[in-house]
């Protein structure tokens, strides 16, 4: 580090918020001497006393680092990074002061994300020494950044501000503007849709989080994310955006407004949706310990299950459950079916133990505890009654009829719908105080989410014992109430709407913006490519669901969608949709 800063020069961070203290702790472990300055003296206090803390646990090198409110301290800095918050006046007023404190020959980065570039370093009275590091959420180990230059940067600026990512651990990238402005206004966008979940008390901060990581495959749950880039950040980008476009999406919610004036801004304060200790990490258990955790008085309820179906879904489930433990009774509709599923069942667990995911002895044990049936009343005896069958009501209402006539009086029944009302579903069984949902992911033996559905009369016991089956199944259950989309699917597709709203502009690249979603917020695909992966029609489908019950919140389907669909372009399944084959 000392051949980028030079010999007895230090690195300056300006702006100990969320991103700059981020970019602190990444110069502190480089072991290079490092200069934070911030204005407030309370921030300058509670970063020292994190930085102390890493330190007593052997974490941090807090004797290379110097924190204070004079800018001054910047004087022989030989690279300084400025990351005070995304306002124009106080980026200019800090440019423009670093310029008069520091050497001329000292790199002056900014870490704008919005704000146009060449402005900034022309109100410095230094352009040619202002260069930008681009990031779209607070800086990590591996995590994505772009230099940007302007057509006036210095090379030798250019040069220190690459050399200075690449020290301290950030992949540099190429996200483009344009790009990251719109992955960043779609993802906000989101997070406050989260934040107006938790207002109307949908579900809990740990549920909507842990649904969203395990079954979108996102490194954090929304309000893990708020938390992250802090909850006055998040609310001002909002406000910025909001008065820029005049979309009502971009109106922070009023928790949001609430939980900034009572300075719950996340990991930073160490109180935001989740509480965090000291050092910024989490303070409580993780959602696999949470979910893990049981009363005795539900341990194991469950030992005869019986799945209705023999789809790719229906088939999953039984396997899951057998691999458990449990004695399973697959009913399908014919006697060719339920031999077609058991031998589909068999050639998964074969796969599963190549891959090293069971032993032999288990994979014997799970095809022993299996049978495959064509007659509903083999369900009879069952503890849970699973329904897997084709996404249509009326098909499934036609089931739970039959249901409750063949089950005995203390079986649980449940359906695995995923966009229709689990109460609608079951309500011919003539239980209602037994029935909840189970909304397994596809595939059902790899993923580990089930989002736990319960109606207005689904009794208490009846959903401890939805949990407890999920968690013998190594599942992580989330609680959610009977309202279309659930959890995972009611800020998805949002999100995907409004992604395909984008290509009204213009300016829109969509295999840009998806690379910048991907490798600026870590989401295992962009909203494009993820859009004909599902499948137009089936996203159009679920929109036109969610819009019916929410009409004001952003899931009216967008008429492009329409569109592309009655033309045939579905997707990958068709070789065409959104984005080349």
């Amino acid at each position: 580090m000392q051949d980028i800063v030079g010999p007895g020069r230090a690195v300056g961070i300006v702006g100990l918020g969320t991103v700059g203290e981020s970019l602190l702790n990444m110069v502190v472990a480089t072991g290079c001497p490092v200069v934070g300055v911030d204005h407030d003296p309370d921030v300058v206090t509670r970063v020292g006393q994190r930085l102390k803390r890493k330190d007593s646990d052997g974490a941090g090198e807090s004797a290379s680092c110097t924190l204070t409110t004079e800018i001054t301290a910047l004087a022989d800095a030989g690279v300084v990074v400025e990351a005070v918050a995304e306002d124009p006046a106080a980026k200019r007023d800090v440019l423009r002061r670093l310029r008069q404190v520091c050497p001329p020959d000292t790199a002056i980065v900014t870490t704008s994300s919005s704000l146009p570039l060449f402005p900034l370093g022309t109100a410095s009275g230094c352009p040619d020494r202002i260069v930008g590091l681009r990031m779209v959420r607070p800086p990590a180990r591996g995590r994505c950044a772009e230099v940007v230059r302007t057509s006036v940067t210095s090379d030798e600026t250019a040069d220190v501000a690459e050399r200075l990512a690449t020290a301290i651990g950030l992949e540099l990238a190429v996200l483009g503007q344009r790009a990251s402005d719109f992955a960043a206004r779609l993802v906000h966008s989101y997070l406050n849709r989260a934040v107006a979940m938790i207002a109307e008390g949908f579900a809990s901060p740990r549920d909507i989080d842990t649904a969203m990581r395990l079954g979108c495959g996102l490194p954090s749950g929304p309000l893990e994310l708020i938390d992250e880039l802090g909850v006055d950040g998040v609310h001002d980008c909002l406000e910025s955006r909001r008065r820029h476009t005049g979309e009502e999406a971009f109106r922070p919610v009023p928790l949001l407004t609430s939980m900034l004036r009572g300075n719950l801004l996340g990991r930073k304060t160490g109180q935001g949706f989740h509480g965090y200790d000291g050092r910024g990490l989490p303070g409580a258990r993780t959602p696999d310990e949470w979910d893990r955790t049981r009363s005795p008085a539900t341990d194991r309820p469950v030992g005869h299950v019986g799945v209705l179906g023999s789809g790719t879904m229906a088939r999953g489930i039984a396997e899951v459950c057998a691999t458990a433990g449990f004695r399973v009774t697959l009913v399908a509709r014919s006697t060719d079916k339920a031999q077609s599923a058991t031998t589909a069942i068999e050639a998964s667990l074969v796969r599963a133990v190549r891959r090293g995911r069971i032993t032999p002895a288990r994979k014997g044990a799970a095809c022993a505890a299996l049978a495959t049936v064509d007659d509903v009343s083999a369900l009879f005896d069952c503890d849970l009654v699973i329904e897997a069958v084709v996404e249509d009501l009326q098909v499934k209402r036609a089931v739970f009829a039959q249901l409750g006539e063949v089950c005995r009086p203390g079986t649980i029944l449940a359906t695995t719908t995923s966009s229709l009302s689990v109460a609608a579903c079951t309500a011919p069984a003539g239980r209602p105080g037994r029935t909840l949902g189970l909304h397994f992911f596809n595939p059902a033996p790899v993923m580990r989410l089930v989002e736990l559905v319960r109606t207005p009369d689904t009794a208490d016991h009846v959903l401890d014992v939805g949990r407890a089956f999920c968690a013998d199944l190594g599942k992580v259950s989330v609680a959610c109430p009977d309202r279309a989309g659930f959890i995972v699917n009611r800020l998805l597709f949002p999100y995907l709407a409004d992604a395909v709203r984008l290509l009204d502009d213009a300016a829109l690249d969509v295999e840009a913006l998806d690379t910048a979603v991907q490798r600026g917020f870590g989401h295992p695909m962009g909203p494009f490519a993820l859009l004909d992966v599902i499948g137009l029609d089936v996203s159009l489908a679920i929109l036109e669901r969610l819009h019916a019950e929410f009409p004001e919140a952003g899931c009216e389907p967008p008429a492009v969608l329409g569109e592309l669909v009655s033309g045939g372009h579905l997707g990958r399944k068709t070789g065409r949709g959104l984005r080349r084959a």
